[in-house]
């Protein structure tokens, strides 16, 4: 039963939800809440780890949290709902797009979509600072982490650092701080 709930749930997300993966965490987010399959620091955890693995940050937190609840099964299904409906609509899309594409109403939705995405990737971020303490209370903690991520957005903007680097770099202040 918590295999189809799995599948089903990914499908869902995979079928309604637009903007890339960032735009897609707080849909997970409110189901994975919603089923409590894990807690919200858990949550956060998985998010974590899928943005630092390769691929797509969606379709990794759906395998994390997949097998997170269910094991290795539910990992496969969970990225097996999240999968299915993009490839069908990319298969779709694709057949049309070339005739479609030059439609001004197309455009026009296309150009619609644009700010609601952004609005969702900012939305996510702010949820997450508030989870993880960065906005909240002052302290030392919070203001701490609130200075490391305005110099890890400054060397990304600014210097053009690779993520990567930004990443390690990060990663290496946190044991320093934090250990």
């Amino acid at each position: 039963m918590i295999l189809w709930e799995l599948f089903k749930t990914f499908f869902v997300i995979g079928s309604v939800s637009f903007g890339g993966g960032y735009a897609m965490i707080p849909v997970i987010e409110a189901e994975v809440s919603r089923h409590k399959w894990l807690t919200t620091q858990e949550f956060t955890d998985v998010i974590a780890i899928a943005g630092m693995s390769p691929g797509p940050i969606a379709t990794n937190s759906a395998i994390f949290v997949g097998y997170q609840t269910a094991g290795l099964a539910g990992g496969i299904v969970s990225a097996l709902g999240m999968l299915l409906p993009s490839l069908a609509i990319i298969l779709l899309v694709a057949t049309f797009f070339y005739r479609a594409n030059k439609n001004r109403v197309v455009q026009s939705a296309f150009y619609g979509l644009r700010p609601i995405i952004v609005g969702l990737i900012i939305y996510s971020a702010i949820k997450f600072a508030i989870s993880n303490g960065i906005i909240g209370s002052l302290s030392y903690h919070s203001l701490s982490l609130l200075f490391l991520f305005m110099m890890a957005f400054y060397a990304l903007m600014r210097l053009r650092m690779h993520p990567a680097v930004v990443i390690v770099l990060s990663g290496l202040i946190g044991v320093t701080l934090y250990s």
